[in-house]
Formats: C-alpha cells, structure tokens, sequence
C-alpha cells in the first residue's frame, strides 16, 4: 500500500492510524493509535498525538504540542506553539482515571495561540481566537476573541483573523475579505457574506 504522506524518519507512527493524503509529520513526533489525521495537516516537531485523537483536514500543529485522547479538532485549526490540552479535570498520579477522559472539541477555523491552555470538556467555537497564554476554562463563542487567566470574552474576530469592530446596527466587516458580520441581540455573531 502506498503511503500519501510525508513522515520525517524519526517520527513515530503506530499501528492502526488512518492519516490523510499530503499530510506531513515532522521530527520526533508520535502519533499513537486509533488516530485519524485528515489530509494536508502539518504537525510540527515534538508534537505527541494521544491514541484516538481526531485531526481534521488542513489542521496545522506547531511545535512541542501534545493532543490528548478526548481532543477532537475539526478542519482548518490552527494549535500555536506549545499550547496545551487536558483531558481530566482532576488528575492524581496514584488514582487512574483514564475512564474519565473529557471531550474537548475545537470546531472549524478556531485558532489557539502559544502556550495557552484548554481545561478539557469545552468546546472552542468556530473561527474563535484563543490570544497566547490563554486559559480557557469554559466553552467558548463562534468567532470569539479570548485573552488571558483566566480566558475571558473581550471581542469578536473574523474568519480571516481580524478584529470585529461592530456599529449602531450590529454590522461589522473584516478588512482584508469585506465579508459581513451580524451581532445578534442574543451576543451571537453570523457572517452574512461580502
């Protein structure tokens, strides 16, 4: 069977793994089994992939990242440099809890910056920010901006990753693409297009 992916000859690769065309796994990386890695990732090096991790497609993984078992990323996330999951919100050395993994899911287009943190069983909104050094200790709104410890809400962005600036009428617009933003009076933000 022909491999579609390139793996750097000291990262490590188990048994059972399903990883996508163009993908690429850089040194000293390890991704464990049961995994799905979607096409055209990118994982940088030092990065671990716990067993039954879910990568979607275009997922890009920087440096000395660890992706514990409950994490589930949907296409197009981007995880910054040395940023960090957990998956058991009360861990002890001498109690095993591996039946207690929380789900953590970070849906499409989010973006999570160096060195911030997930406490496991949230869910990162679409599109969200998470600023470096973050710590997001609560589930997180589509298109949110989140800064500092711990995280909280201070902005909007756009799927390019502006800055949402909303007028009078709730209506903002990314300055790179010129699509339209909504922000509902329930504090919910949809894109209307450009």
């Amino acid at each position: 069977m022909e491999i579609a992916y390139f793996a750097h000859e000291t990262a490590v690769i188990d048994e059972g793994c399903r990883i996508g065309k163009g993908t690429k796994i850089w040194h000293f990386t390890h991704i464990m089994k049961g995994c799905v890695i979607g096409e055209n990732c990118n994982l940088g090096q030092n990065v671990v992939v716990s067993p039954e991790v879910i990568l979607g497609r275009n997922v890009k993984v920087q440096n000395n990242v660890s992706i514990y078992t409950g994490v589930i990323c949907e296409d197009d996330v981007f995880l910054g440099p040395s940023m960090v999951f957990t998956n058991v919100i009360n861990p002890r050395s001498h109690i095993l809890r591996r039946d207690q993994y929380m789900k953590t899911r970070v849906r499409r287009g989010a973006s999570i910056g160096a060195n911030a943190t997930i406490v496991c069983g949230n869910e990162i909104g679409a599109y969200s920010f998470i600023g470096a050094g973050a710590v997001v200790t609560k589930d997180v709104p589509d298109y949110a901006l989140i800064m500092g410890n711990p995280g909280r809400h201070v902005g909007w962005m756009s799927e390019y990753g502006h800055r949402l600036h909303f007028d009078e009428n709730g209506l903002a617009s990314c300055p790179e693409s010129n699509e339209q933003y909504r922000l509902t009076p329930e504090g919910r933000v949809i894109k209307l297009g450009k």
